[in-house]
């Protein structure tokens, strides 16, 4: 067996052409780059003429797929190869969903493919979340995984960040920390990629800080950390990346530094990439939106990956979820008690900033939250929204209007992490929605959004397709149907108002359109029914339901 790529020098390459050609190799790994230059295609033609070639297999065959999460336009052409060849084909990939394996099949010309699939369970890795609310916390948490998993000593770790300017600043941190510290990406020279790697694999180095470029065909069996240093674009490049850990089985941890900011640079990266196809654009935006979930979901780690390839899974018992824990230090047996006692001690010293203690927002502090965003006069980003309610003074944030916010200072006790991860699951059951990709804000779902005196009818529009009639306005003939404005709705419009004035706020802070027409249609007669209504909270339901009960009993007798 030989391989060829572009390490090799000219003379290297020649000599195992050679060999191929004369019959000395059963076996050749070659890239796609190299198997379709013209002079390669000249030696495959060869040996399909003498019938030498017996099989043609495609590693990584998910890159052929537009839509995988490593798409590689060389791929494209191997379907015409191998049709070319006549062969029997074998196309392996271990991240591939429905859809991509799909497209796999047609792009290759596969016809009634025999499809196996083993299962996505890694049961010796762990998989955890941990968040981080700056750089400099994220330099700390990885600094206190590597010391968990005793890097200094024995193993392999790599940590994965989205850009080189990451990669560079991560690795010069560690190695001022004391750790043998590699780094590798596409923008270094080749021979400076070689030699990262050669000391990696001799264990010159024991930490390889890298962007995604490091990886295809990698396969070192005593990697014991993999840590997403950023959050990657997708759960295919997570899983594939997090899954170079513990391939020789034994126990080893796969840890995402999650900040709030990371998904910010993964949309830059894709809006780059792909602004000349919006519908490429809008599968990577989704693809993103699916590995935001997975960091928020409370959720077993190892079932929510297995369920996005398709495959259903028990629950793991060792990822953070299932153990109820934010270490990895029980992967590491022999020094669980130990650091479990040090990270103890760190908590009781460590400032906010950097240690966030995870936990749900009540339903009160939820309310809140939405009543924050209710009393918005326009789009603002989820950071900002947050340091709101955190009652932070800032300058930005007076410059928005946003020390004014009746709820400022209202969730002093809730970590900004918290409501940023309440922020994304609001977005995902409907009650919030995000408005602009590029610098994306949050608004009330179901309240138009005004810009330059006219009410857009885009992402912050009411998603139930209603437009709302100004008061005594009749239905206008064609396009979307508009709200009739009942007793119910006019009972319930005059509450808002005398409520507003009482309370010095604005109307939709009360009740919104949207809610106000959802009551007018399900008509609640009792408290519990009240609840039930899409954004009509608890903090709601205490300080206006009996009285919305009256009044909807009393117009509905009119």
């Amino acid at each position: 067996a030989a391989f060829l790529n572009s390490s090799q020098d000219f003379d290297t390459a020649i000599a195992i052409e050679r060999r191929l050609m004369t019959g000395d190799l059963d076996l050749l790994y070659v890239a796609p780059e190299r198997l379709l230059t013209e002079r390669f295609l000249g030696l495959l033609d060869q040996l399909s003429e003498q019938h030498r070639v017996a099989l043609f297999a495609i590693d990584e065959a998910h890159c052929v797929s537009q839509w995988g999460h490593d798409f590689r336009p060389e791929y494209m052409r191997l379907g015409e190869l191998r049709r070319a060849l006549g062969v029997p084909t074998i196309a392996l990939t271990a991240t591939a969903t429905a859809d991509v394996l799909s497209e796999i099949g047609t792009s290759l010309g596969l016809l009634s493919p025999v499809t196996v699939r083993g299962g996505f369970a890694r049961p010796n890795l762990s998989f955890s979340v941990q968040p981080v609310t700056s750089d400099a916390a994220r330099v700390e948490k990885l600094v206190e995984l590597l010391e968990e998993a005793g890097l200094r000593k024995s193993g392999r770790a790599i940590v994965y960040c989205s850009t080189r300017k990451k990669v560079q600043s991560i690795a010069e941190e560690l190695r001022s920390r004391g750790f043998a510290a590699g780094h590798y990406h596409a923008g270094r020279t080749d021979l400076a990629r070689q030699r990262a790697q050669k000391a990696y694999e001799q264990r010159r180095t024991r930490v390889l800080v890298a962007t995604n470029a490091f990886g295809m065909g990698i396969d070192y069996g005593d990697v014991r950390l993999v840590v997403h240093a950023q959050m990657p674009g997708s759960l295919e490049a997570y899983y594939q990346e997090a899954g170079r850990a513990g391939r020789d089985g034994m126990p080893s941890a796969c840890v995402l530094l999650y900040r709030a900011a990371d998904a910010a640079v993964q949309r830059f990266i894709i809006q780059k990439g792909n602004a000349r196809n919006a519908r490429l654009m809008e599968r990577r935006m989704g693809a993103l939106e699916a590995m935001s979930r997975y960091a928020g979901n409370a959720t077993c780690r190892q079932k929510q990956l297995a369920a996005h390839f398709g495959d259903g899974i028990d629950s793991c018992k060792v990822c953070d979820v299932c153990l109820d824990a934010n270490s990895v230090a029980s992967v590491f047996a022999d020094a669980q008690e130990e650091v479990g006692a040090e990270r103890a001690r760190k908590a009781t010293k460590t400032d906010e900033r950097s240690t966030v203690q995870r936990r749900p927002l009540t339903p009160e502090e939820i309310e809140c939250l939405i009543d924050a965003v209710a009393a918005l006069h326009k789009p603002v980003g989820k950071v900002s929204l947050a340091k709101t309610l955190r009652g932070s003074k800032a300058r930005q944030l007076s410059r928005l209007g946003l020390l004014k916010n009746p709820m400022h200072g209202k969730l002093k006790e809730v970590t900004e992490f918290d409501i940023l991860d309440t922020v994304e699951a609001l977005i995902r059951e409907g009650r919030l929605v995000r408005k602009g990709q590029k610098y994306p804000t949050i608004w009330l779902a179901g309240r138009p959004v005004r810009e330059n005196g006219r009410i857009s009818e885009g992402v912050g529009s009411n998603s139930s397709g209603l437009a709302f009639a100004k008061e005594g306005e009749r239905p206008k003939r064609g396009g979307k149907s508009r709200m009739r404005y009942t007793p119910v709705f006019r009972a319930l419009d005059n509450f808002r108002k005398r409520q507003a004035r009482a309370l010095g706020w604005k109307s939709f802070m009360v009740l919104t359109n949207a809610v106000i027409g959802a009551i007018d249609a399900e008509k609640p007669a009792t408290i519990d029914a009240l609840t039930r209504i899409k954004g009509f909270g608890p903090s709601r339901t205490a300080r206006f339901g009996e009285e919305i009960l009256r009044l909807v009993a009393g117009a509905k007798d009119d």
